[in-house]
């Protein structure tokens, strides 16, 4: 398969590597083409458009921003829809809304292109070593085609359930982080305030039932005090205002997921929306 790809940036760059390596025919666009001159020297092609990309692909990769900017590329006037061969499977490894990947689905089926909604857990490091956790909503049978193209990037690939699905997962993983490193914090503050060490409380938790990923690289994190991103504080807050514009439209309140967007919302205010999203835990430490 002939496999194209939209986003270099800190999780795109590594998957087309891991494409390439896995032996895959991939060329690339990003709006910047000097942004792709390390992959193009690694043995990816160049499209001059995101039109001509579409036209000569038959699985294309989009990793952007934004449910808006996913919408451009694929439905723009000049976007994927106005040159794609039917049977193309677009396959959306961005966080977007997910009544917008709904969306999305439904107007691309009137050009006989199927799109799944894959986003991505796993952060930099995944997409470096290709252990991305890949969750899927859309046709069942697309995924069948494509999951060669998935394994490549990713080692958890996870049929959720239809259109739009895969993004709600998303979101439910992006409150269990957010919650989790909010959690997190209070330990080491509550470790702190009693005069206790917290790495090795830390290492006493890893053992237990409180054991988790996010104990166990976020906390590491909190105790070094070293936030260089895995995950941009920028981007949770992205991800959370997903989250909370959902449950809105849905009538539900999520009391937590607010707190830890709040927190999240604040440490961008402060400028600091580069730092990883942890460093949530500076602000809990300074709150009485």
């Amino acid at each position: 398969m002939k496999v194209g790809y939209i986003g270099l940036g800190i999780m795109g760059r590594p998957c087309v590597i891991n494409l390439l390596k896995a032996g895959f025919d991939v060329t690339v666009w990003a709006r910047r083409q000097a942004s792709a001159t390390a992959l193009i020297d690694g043995g990816a092609h160049w499209a001059p458009s995101v039109a001509e990309l579409a036209a000569q692909v038959d699985v294309l990769i989009s990793n952007v921003s934004d449910t808006a900017d996913v919408e451009q590329l694929l439905l723009g006037p000049d976007g994927v829809a106005t040159t794609a061969r039917p049977g193309l499977v677009c396959v959306d490894m961005s966080t977007i809304s997910p009544i917008g990947a709904r969306d999305i689905a439904q107007r691309l089926a009137a050009s006989a292109v199927t799109f799944l909604d894959c986003p991505v857990s796993g952060g930099e490091v995944g997409a470096i070593n290709g252990t991305l956790t890949i969750m899927v909503g859309g046709d069942a049978a697309a995924l069948d085609k494509v999951r060669p193209v998935l394994a490549a990037m990713g080692q958890t690939i996870t049929h959720i359930g239809d259109s739009g699905a895969g993004q709600v997962a998303k979101a439910c993983n992006q409150i269990a982080v957010g919650v989790g490193i909010a959690a997190v914090a209070e330990v080491m503050k509550l470790a702190q305030a009693c005069g206790v060490d917290p790495a090795p409380v830390r290492q006493a938790l890893l053992g237990g039932f409180a054991g988790s990923k996010v104990l166990d690289v976020h906390g590491q994190r909190m105790i070094d005090d070293n936030y260089a991103p895995g995950f941009k504080a920028k981007l949770h807050q992205k991800d959370m205002g997903i989250v909370l514009d959902t449950a809105r439209e849905l009538g539900i309140r999520l009391p937590e997921a607010e707190r830890v967007a709040g927190l999240i919302g604040q440490l961008v205010a402060q400028g600091e929306g580069e730092l990883d999203s942890s460093a949530i835990a500076r602000l809990i430490w300074q709150q009485n």
